[in-house]
């Protein structure tokens, strides 16, 4: 069985939702795209994902801010308002009859190719744009178990080339570093930067603690993630210390607890890192304390959204 921190409850639902699709809304099977799409061919797109709580799409503007600063980067119109987008996604849901504990995630690519080919000036079509919403609940017993991370040799990118932070469709490095982690025995992969200090997880943020410090990476090598820029707000809101730094797997064979943060998953332990034993071993007391004030958090975030509606 596949473990790691998508893990999500089974829901039969998930077998009958309607996909977004440059304006329809298709059968999941029906649900195509051209193989002329400039993503397949090249990997030439961005997207986001993002979760929905009692009706109310989290954090919406904190990932929209990242969805256009990802389109102005790789030079990318959207051709859409940010509330023509969120018009569509919520059309997707309310077609699907979506209410809660709802994962979305929406992709644009630059568009159909006229040949396969990376130059963009032989696009023939605007932007795509796919929307997939399912019902997705990170399972509990995932979290309760946590992951074991494998610290693979395939480092995170210098930005002159391809900057870490661009949440972009050109995945290939990270799908490497995971390979490298499941053959080594691992849940998933940590990553390192050019420099040999800890960066990031192949998909998700890494925190490690060490008496009552919270340690994470610099930020300069590893995705700007939601779930890790709230994490830090809130251990300054609630006086607990904690560093972006650099930092080695030293530090990291030798930490009282870790733990990784994602849109899905929110937090979900480390228990293992390259086969050595994190403190316990178990789901640490401040990542439980983080977790909990996480939820707080998002559920401010409801509230606050539905009084302003």
């Amino acid at each position: 069985m596949v473990h790691g921190t998508h893990n999500a409850v089974a829901d039969d639902r998930n077998d009958d939702v309607l996909i977004y699709v440059n304006g329809e809304l298709l059968p999941r099977n029906d649900a195509k795209i051209s193989v002329f799409d400039s993503g397949y061919l090249v990997g030439d797109g961005i997207w986001e994902a993002l979760r929905l709580h009692d009706g109310v799409l989290v954090f919406l503007d904190e990932h929209l801010d990242r969805l256009w600063q990802a389109a102005a980067t790789v030079g990318m119109k959207i051709h859409m308002s940010r509330e023509g987008l969120t018009a569509e996604i919520r059309r997707t849901l309310d077609a699907n009859d979506m209410h809660d504990d709802v994962h979305v995630r929406f992709m644009l690519t630059r568009g159909i190719k006229k040949t396969p080919s990376q130059d963009p000036r032989l696009t023939l079509s605007g932007p795509n744009l796919v929307i997939i919403a399912e019902h997705k609940l990170a399972s509990p017993e995932s979290k309760e178990r946590g992951i074991s991370l494998f610290t693979s040799s395939i480092r995170r990118g210098s930005p002159d080339y391809l900057d870490p932070r661009l949440n972009c469709h050109s995945k290939l490095h990270e799908v490497m570093a995971l390979v490298q982690a499941i053959e080594a025995g691992a849940d998933e992969a940590l990553m390192l930067d050019i420099h040999g200090f800890v960066a990031t997880c192949n998909a998700t943020n890494f925190f490690m603690v060490k008496r009552g410090e919270v340690w994470t990476s610099t930020g300069q090598y590893c995705m700007n993630g939601i779930t890790r820029a709230k994490i830090i707000e809130l251990c300054g809101k609630y006086g607990i210390p904690c560093y972006q730094k650099n930092f080695s797997l030293f530090d990291v064979y030798g930490a009282d607890e870790a733990f990784v943060t994602g849109t899905f998953g929110g937090l979900t332990p480390v228990t293992r890192v390259d086969g050595r034993t994190i403190g316990s071993g178990l789901y640490g007391r401040m990542t439980r304390r983080l977790e909990a004030l996480y939820r707080s958090e998002i559920e401010r975030a409801v509230s606050a959204a539905k009084e302003g509606s």
